[in-house]
């Protein structure tokens, strides 16, 4: 044991060499192409060694392996995204912030067609309102996982646009703090979304997403409506689903007219009918948490919010609390059952599993998003088991 505690630093100072030689050698050529300075390059790299404590890494030489330790909510119970009081602290915030901000908050709206409410949310979630610590050195992260991260190529961008940021006097290389992930600001925009979505809203000649709040959601809506927010439509209801009505006709390739939902039988939690002009366009099923929780017709807009972040979760947390903060608290009126925690490995497994029997799960990444989710379904039904489309401890025994 002596001997590896020994080695640990030894090995931690090797891929802090190995990264300043990538950081010359290999990064600094491509930062040059695109304009920045040998200057700016230093600064931002000044001091900075890899943070191997930094989620999803792969050591230089080794593989990506699928980690057992768990980061995201989908891989326990998801009920446990909307503890109430997370929910109700956006939503009440929002509501404050809507009264203080009505008029930017109408023009911002009427210019790029996202309603308030779901600005709000964007914003309570990703930054508490612009009050969370973001505390992380972005060049660190950014860097980190340019360098060794299980999605390098993508963080490579990332990293040679923050670099642009500065260089453009967009930002100081003192106030580039990220989250973990690399995220910048109060709306937790990745350096690329800044360059090609942030808004200067208050007019005063600079896009200042961590000090403004008006800029802020300007920003998300810009964000929003270029990734094809359809005016007018909501985001989609809470309904019910029958029996008859198979679970795993789940998922944005699977859409109806939400008028032939409702004549099978799937129905708004309100006993309300769904207004006319949802009607006659398209909705999805959406059951996050399978047959173990509320179910949802979203509209194509649910999906613009994936594009902000690409959980399910975090989409229908943002759709809730907008309709909180707009019309009134009001909490889901299905119930988020008990789900086996399950590790995401277990998860992987799962999948190649229903994988080797030709079942499309989108891939055995331990998510069990919506093709794994229906997939769970359709395996179930045709081995004459009730579908409840969600990973369970004894679906693991049966298919890893």
């Amino acid at each position: 044991m002596v001997s590896v505690l020994a080695a640990l630093p030894a090995a931690a100072q090797n891929v802090t060499s190995q990264f300043q030689t990538w950081l010359q050698n290999d990064l600094w050529p491509d930062a040059r192409a695109r304009g920045v300075s040998q200057e700016t390059f230093n600064a931002a790299f000044g001091g900075v060694s890899p943070n191997l404590k930094l989620p999803d890494l792969v050591m230089p030489g080794q593989s990506s392996q699928t980690p057992k330790v768990q980061h995201q909510a989908e891989f326990g119970a998801p009920g446990n995204y909307f503890a109430e009081n997370i929910v109700s602290g956006v939503t009440g915030g929002g509501r404050s912030r809507a009264a203080q901000l009505g008029q930017a908050l109408g023009a911002i709206e009427g210019r790029f067609g996202v309603p308030s409410g779901i600005l709000l949310a964007i914003w309570g979630r990703e930054s508490g309102f612009g009050n969370a610590n973001i505390p992380h050195n972005a060049f660190e992260v950014l860097g980190t996982k340019a360098f060794m991260a299980t999605r390098k190529d993508m963080f490579r961008e990332e990293v040679l646009a923050a670099l642009e940021m500065v260089q453009r006097g967009h930002v100081s290389v003192a106030a580039m703090k990220s989250s973990w992930a690399g995220a910048l600001g109060q709306p937790q925009f990745l350096p690329t979304s800044y360059m090609k979505y942030a808004v200067d809203a208050d007019g005063n000649g600079r896009a200042d997403i961590w000090g403004s709040q008006v800029d802020t959601l300007a920003s998300i809506a810009n964000y929003l409506a270029s990734h094809g927010w359809v005016k007018g439509r909501d985001w989609g209801f809470e309904v019910t689903v029958p029996e008859s009505v198979s679970c795993a006709l789940e998922g944005p390739d699977r859409g109806k007219r939400i008028s032939e939902w409702e004549a099978m039988g799937v129905a708004r939690v309100s006993g309300r009918p769904f207004p006319e002009h949802e009607a006659r366009q398209e909705g999805f099923l959406l059951m996050p948490a399978g047959r173990s929780g509320p179910a949802f017709i979203v509209t194509p807009n649910f999906y613009v919010l994936k594009d902000y972040n690409e959980s399910d979760l975090y989409a229908l947390f943002v759709g809730h609390a907008a309709d909180r903060i707009t019309y009134g608290d009001r909490r889901f009126a299905g119930s988020w059952g008990r789900v086996a925690k399950l590790y995401r490995s277990d998860i992987a497994a799962m999948q190649r599993g229903l994988e080797r029997l030709g079942y499309d799960v989108g891939g055995a990444d331990g998510l069990p998003g919506f093709r794994t989710r229906r997939s769970i379904g359709e395996w179930q039904a045709r081995n004459g088991r009730a579908p409840t489309c969600f990973p369970d401890a004894e679906l693991v025994r049966a298919l890893g």
